[in-house]
This record gives C-alpha cells, sequence and structure tokens, in this order.
C-alpha cells in the first residue's frame, strides 16, 4: 500500500504550463531571439537548463542564458500568476489523500521562488510535508533526481511511494527513479505520451471519482531496487 505521494505541480495542480511556455517566448523575444510558442509548448516540464538549450542552443550558464532564465521567471511571476487557477479537483484531490492517511511532496522541476505562489494557487501548500524544486538537484526532469530527493524526504521505501504528474518528462523521472507514476491529461498530453504510468485520469477530479478503481486501491506493482 501506497504511503506517500509525490506531486509535481504545473500542469498537475495548476494549469500553468502555457503561461510557462508564454513566458519563455516573451522572454526570448526581448533578447531578439524569436522563438515560436509550438516550439518551446511540447518541452514544458522539463527544467529550464534542458529547455533553453533545446530552443536556442544557449547554456543556462552562460551570460546571455542566465539573463534570459531570469527575466523569464520574473514574467512569469509578475504576468502569470496573479491568473494562474488550479487544475480541476487539485485541492478536493489533496483533501481525500490527507484524509486517508497519505503523506503528500512535491518534486518539481520550478525553482523556489515560483514554487511557494503555486502551491498557494493550488490550495496545496497546507498538505505538503516537504518539496523539493530544481534548486534542490543538480539535473532537471526528465533527470530522476529531483524525484529521488522527494523520495528521501518521504522516509519511504520505493514501493511505498507513487508520483502524480502530467508530462513525458514526469514519467520518465519516476520511473527512473524507481517509483510508480499516475499521469494526467491536464499538462495537455496524450495517452500515447505518458506510456509508463500505471494509469491516466483527465485531472485530479477525474482521479478522485475514480479512487476505488486506482492504483491506490490496487496492490502496487513491485518495480526493481
Amino acid at each position: 500500500m501506497y504511503r506517500a505521494v509525490i506531486f509535481d505541480v504545473d500542469g498537475t495542480l495548476v494549469d500553468s504550463n502555457d503561461a510557462h511556455a508564454q513566458a519563455w517566448v516573451e522572454a526570448l523575444s526581448e533578447r531578439g531571439r524569436h522563438v515560436e510558442f509550438a516550439r518551446v509548448r511540447p518541452l514544458i516540464g522539463m527544467g529550464g537548463d534542458k529547455l533553453l538549450p533545446k530552443v536556442t542552443g544557449l547554456s543556462v550558464d552562460s551570460p546571455e542564458g542566465e539573463a534570459v532564465s531570469k527575466r523569464r521567471g520574473e514574467i512569469f511571476l509578475q504576468r502569470f500568476v496573479p491568473r494562474l487557477r488550479p487544475t480541476r479537483g487539485a485541492r478536493e484531490l489533496l483533501q481525500w489523500l490527507h484524509d486517508d492517511h497519505l503523506k503528500l511532496y512535491v518534486a518539481t522541476s520550478a525553482k523556489k521562488e515560483e514554487l511557494d505562489p503555486l502551491l498557494r494557487v493550488a490550495g496545496a501548500d497546507q498538505f505538503m510535508e516537504a518539496t523539493t524544486s530544481s534548486d534542490d538537484a543538480d539535473r532537471s526532469k526528465p533527470d530522476p533526481d529531483i524525484v529521488a530527493a522527494a523520495l528521501n524526504e518521504t522516509g519511504r521505501a520505493k514501493h511505498e511511494a507513487i508520483m502524480i504528474g502530467d508530462t513525458p518528462y514526469d514519467v520518465e523521472a519516476a520511473l527512473r527513479a524507481g517509483i510508480n507514476i499516475i499521469a494526467l491529461r491536464s499538462g495537455g498530453w496524450q495517452d500515447r505520451d505518458l506510456k509508463g504510468a500505471l494509469a491516466v485520469y483527465d485531472d485530479p477530479a477525474d482521479l478522485l471519482n475514480h479512487y476505488e478503481l486506482s492504483p491506490f486501491r490496487r496492490p502496487a506493482p513491485a518495480r526493481s531496487a
């Protein structure tokens, strides 16, 4: 039986993936680099240290890369966060899991300064035992470092923890960390993109509506140590 749930945030608890992509587009445009939204959007969910080189060839550690990354964060916090909304049923699912005696944690590629306001948008801050962000790991998703750091925070064995996320990068990171994952379509991905997840639901509300038939009520498949 699962004892701990590790949540992604963007696209999972908060409807923010489009906002992240637009913030990148605007930050790059201010530097004279015009990148289409459609090119950035499928990369949301991986860390900025991986996204930026893919769309521009810039290292996030270069002077220009650092400037773009900083500006993207400013744009996201100032222009977009005040307008963000939770995904459907996000707070209700958190309350249900909490009442079902599960401990809740966060593993996100977001920066720490973005994570706290995002959790407040979802009403999630009061439920989380601990959070891990890109500041707590050397490598961002789809590398498993952030998920592994969150798992360490739980103090549980791998088979006692499960992740909930919305992107292929969440699925890959969880599986590489050795834990199971439930995927949500609320981040904009289709089922074929989320292959490897134990189950796929529309959003937190859909998972909650099917909770008694979900992996939370089925024996957890064993994963290799």
